[in-house]
């Protein structure tokens, strides 16, 4: 298992490229709890699968899950910041935060 730290500066500016699959909430426990169900589930991934021009070329190793994944968030200074728990790699991790939140996320550690 992995821990990685993520921070977000302006949650308002927190949105994928696609609003079909973007994240639409306030505040860093719902963001929490989206990131860690797009781990859980291949809801997410299976949504954006069937987005591609040819969905059956796409790569199925990028809809692994991790059943056990968990996140937490919290308001911390000037950003929110969000632990994430999982045994996914970064490469699974990286796609769907960016799916999700764009490009507005920040990698601060990992554990």
């Amino acid at each position: 298992m992995t821990t990685y730290f993520l921070s977000v500066k302006d949650m308002a500016k927190a949105k994928g490229p696609d609003p079909d699959l973007s994240f639409e909430g306030i505040g860093p426990e719902k963001l929490a709890s989206d990131i860690a169900e797009a781990m859980r589930s291949d809801g997410l991934f299976q949504r954006w699968r069937a987005k591609q021009p040819d969905p059956d070329e796409v790569d199925p190793s990028l809809g692994v899950t991790d059943p056990g994944a968990t996140a937490k968030g919290e308001l911390s200074n000037d950003r929110n910041d969000v632990q994430l728990t999982t045994s996914l790699p970064m490469r699974i991790v990286k796609h769907r935060l960016n799916l999700l939140i764009g490009s507005s996320w920040e990698l601060r550690d990992t554990k």
